[in-house]
């Protein structure tokens, strides 16, 4: 069917993937009921396709919202109830960039992608758990499972390519792929993919995420003022691990809340969540230590479309002048993680991007109170070394000495070149301020005593102008935000 209102084509994508789950699901349940099925059953994604015979004279500031060329474009969409702000908003998009020059219209239909059947589970099913060994090896025969060569990174990284007469990509992810990072993301953070908010902070510390908890919970016990305009007031609900919901005082609760319960252990990267209605909130989660974990949980939000993320961590201080307590903000970085090094090669430089930059250099500005000189005494701005070796200390002295002084390196951690690298890779806005917590070139290592004091000190300052920076962010407009410096020639419409 074809579409020139993007509210419209929206719906009927919707009814294409409601019916299908549908299916899938009853067909599901009455096989664990134990009855026979005597054929396969297949549902499938439904897809959204445009063609345009002609370049787009889209608006050049513009970085998403037009398709690179003549040519037809297509994607698969899952999960409507979750994207359906993103997906009406590149419809939006597509119709208006290209309906200047010809009479372009959107086209709804059914794919022939099939939807595995993990994917029709709801939030809190667990049907795998309730069946035989045998009866689970069966259901391999009957439903379709999901298929790794369906959803790998090659249009991210840019390696696609279409086969003759197949349709060119409409968007980064396709709906398998989507589909599985959305049930990684639970795995992993032990929370909703619903409750992820726009705005991410990642951290490498648990003191900061046990502060992001009682700021929550602070938040939540206050009555918001309507008088004023504090960002804060603007939160409605807190998320913790286990979908636990904490309401703002004067929040009504909803529907789902109590369904929350909070694990006997946390799990690998929790995620936490200050919600804002319009989902332009702050998640923060703890990666824990080393690029791997970095690279993992990135993969997976990306899926979700975020406005910006930043990490917010400790670091190694590489110059004798920096002092323990010190941020560093992040302008450059040496890739010596090596898990991106297949996905993005390492003559691909990671630029600074100007708006986040600016907006963490104010927010350092606004929480400590310091500008121009005094501010340069605790903010340092320069190039930070990523490694995936902990202990490259013990390495022979000169042989990382020389390669981190070659590139001016200031600061050296294990996870902020990696997810800056990937939300380059993702198009997803990034950033890094880290805070020296240690400087073992100068005989400066972390000890008990005082790592405990530098931390008191330290992380309620850091994460708060993590937080405000965001703020800042969110003030700015989507299509500002989202530079054209992430996007590659022949770049899909999507954001």
């Amino acid at each position: 069917m074809l579409f020139d209102d993007p509210a419209a084509a929206f719906a009927q994508a919707r009814v294409i993937y409601e019916q299908n789950i549908s299916h899938l699901r009853d067909y599901l349940q009455r096989f664990i009921g134990g009855e026979h099925l005597a054929s396969r059953v297949r549902a499938y994604y439904p897809f959204v396709r445009i063609h345009t015979d002609t370049v787009a004279r889209a608006d050049s500031r513009l970085s998403y919202g037009f398709v690179a060329g003549p040519g037809t474009y297509q994607t698969t969409i899952t999960r409507p109830d979750l994207f359906e702000n993103y997906y009406i908003e590149q419809f939006k998009l597509l119709l208006k960039n290209h309906g200047r020059n010809q009479h372009v219209q959107l086209e709804i239909g059914a794919s022939s992608q099939p939807i595995p059947v993990h994917f029709s589970f709801a939030e809190n099913d667990h049907i795998e758990g309730s069946m035989s060994v045998e009866r689970r090896l069966a259901m391999r025969d009957l439903f379709d499972l999901p298929d790794l060569a369906a959803m790998d990174d090659g249009i991210a990284n840019g390696t696609y390519e279409p086969l003759p007469g197949e349709a060119k990509p409409l968007a980064l992810f396709t709906a398998p792929r989507v589909d599985y990072s959305l049930h990684r993301l639970r795995h992993y953070t032990g929370t909703a993919p619903e409750h992820f908010q726009n705005f991410v902070l990642f951290t490498n510390y648990q003191f900061y995420i046990d502060e992001f908890i009682r700021l929550g919970h602070e938040i939540m016990n206050r009555e918001p003022d309507p008088e004023t305009a504090d960002n804060e007031d603007h939160y409605v609900a807190f998320v913790e691990p286990g979908n636990v919901v904490t309401r703002r005082v004067g929040q009504s609760v909803q529907p789902g809340d109590d369904l929350g319960v909070a694990p006997p252990r946390l799990p690998q990267m929790p995620g936490y969540h200050l919600v804002r209605p319009d989902g332009s909130g702050i998640t923060m989660v703890n990666i824990g230590v080393g690029p791997a974990n970095a690279k993992t949980i990135t993969d997976h939000i990306a899926v979700l479309r975020s406005h910006a993320w930043l990490m917010l961590g400790h670091c190694a201080g590489l110059r004798n002048s920096q002092q323990l307590g010190d941020y560093v903000l992040a302008h450059g970085y040496v890739r010596e993680d090596h898990v991106l090094d297949e996905d993005l090669p390492l003559w691909v430089p990671i630029p600074p991007l100007a708006e986040v930059q600016v907006a963490i250099e104010a927010a350092v500005e606004e929480v400590t109170q310091l500008s121009g000189y005094e501010l340069k005494r605790i903010l340092r701005t320069g190039t930070v070394a990523s490694t995936d070796n902990r202990n490259w200390e013990l390495l022979p002295h000169n042989t990382p000495v020389r390669r981190f002084s070659q590139s001016r390196a200031i600061a050296l951690d294990m996870e902020s070149a990696t997810i800056a690298a990937n939300g380059f890779r993702f198009r997803v806005p990034y950033g890094t301020l880290l805070c020296v917590s240690d400087k073992p070139l100068h005989g400066e290592i972390k000890l008990p005593g005082m790592a405990n004091h530098f931390y008191r000190e330290r992380v309620d300052q850091h994460l708060r102008i993590g937080i405000r920076a965001l703020e800042l962010l969110r003030r700015q407009a989507l299509g500002r935000l989202h530079s054209r410096k992430l996007r590659s020639f022949a770049e899909v419409a999507f954001q």
